[in-house]
């Protein structure tokens, strides 16, 4: 894309805050030049602009969207949390962007997207139903922002995050989630379940939660599932909405275990528009 011929809808930005979680998996945050983070909903992104090291030297920029995870309360800065994807091939942009350093500039235009929160049922009505968030990995990002942003407007919607990685090191804002979990205060309700896939890696040692892809917590075993047990009662479409944010293999996983109990997604919508599950591909 031209610098130029686009300038007008681009806007530079410092990185303000490096965080390395392993050496493939960073959160950052970006404070924009000269002013605040506009006004989004939690669950957007944002696109960033950067040159590639081996990018042919016309001054063009390469533009890559990353769902935000600090909430639209934060005005300071947005906050990313970005995985350096290295198979089949190393991806160029994240390369250069893991590389980059607190003081560093990059560019980025204002947030869009849809995967924001369902709050209202198709005669629009409140939804109330159970919010269930389905991540793998670094879809994670837009359950960060969900999450405090119905903290900050005191949400006593029961929420229940299911997150799966490879390895506990993996888990990013284990810290945070365990706490806002811990916290019962005017009513919040909020369920944090993380799952890990090779329990057996250094990288997962002492670990006695939950094993497996986090799609496994959907799956009856001897009449329920992991997340019946923790939500207390039968999961239907009645009492329950997910969104879920993944890899195509999450999003097919989840979407073959939930269709069977009735839940109908937002790409293939009841002749009323209604639908169980939001998906979001990540990656």
């Amino acid at each position: 894309m031209n610098l130029a011929r686009d300038q007008n809808s681009i806007k530079a930005g410092t990185i303000i805050y490096k965080k390395s979680l392993t050496p493939e998996l960073i959160i950052i945050r970006i404070q924009p030049d000269g002013g605040k983070v506009p006004d989004f909903e939690a669950g957007q992104f944002i696109t960033l602009g950067l040159k590639p090291r081996d990018a042919a030297g016309d001054g063009s920029l390469v533009y890559r969207a990353y769902s935000i995870a600090s909430p639209p309360e934060e005005k300071r800065y947005f906050e990313l949390y970005i995985k350096w994807i290295l198979e089949p091939v190393a991806g160029k942009f994240t390369s250069t962007l893991i590389d980059l350093k607190e003081g560093d500039t990059v560019f980025w235009k204002k947030p869009t997207g849809s995967f924001t929160i369902e709050e209202k049922m198709i005669d629009g009505s409140p939804d109330t139903r159970r919010l269930i968030l389905v991540a793998a990995g670094t879809g994670l990002a837009p359950f960060i922002s969900y999450i405090l942003h119905l903290r900050s407007k005191g949400s006593r919607r029961q929420i229940i995050l299911l997150h799966g990685a490879r390895f506990v090191a993996e888990l990013g804002y284990r810290d945070l989630l365990e706490s806002l979990a811990s916290n019962k205060e005017n009513g919040w309700d909020f369920k944090y379940i993380p799952a890990i896939s090779r329990p057996d890696d250094p990288l997962s040692r002492g670990w006695i939660g939950y094993t497996g892809r986090v799609e496994s917590l959907l799956v009856e075993k001897q009449g329920k599932s992991a997340l019946e047990n923790i939500a207390g009662e039968k999961i239907t479409p009645a009492n329950s909405i997910f969104h879920v944010c993944g890899y195509h293999g999450t999003i097919d996983a989840v979407t073959s275990i939930l269709a069977p109990l009735g839940f109908v997604t937002n790409k293939n919508k009841r002749q009323d528009g209604s639908f169980d599950i939001k998906i979001e591909i990540y990656g």
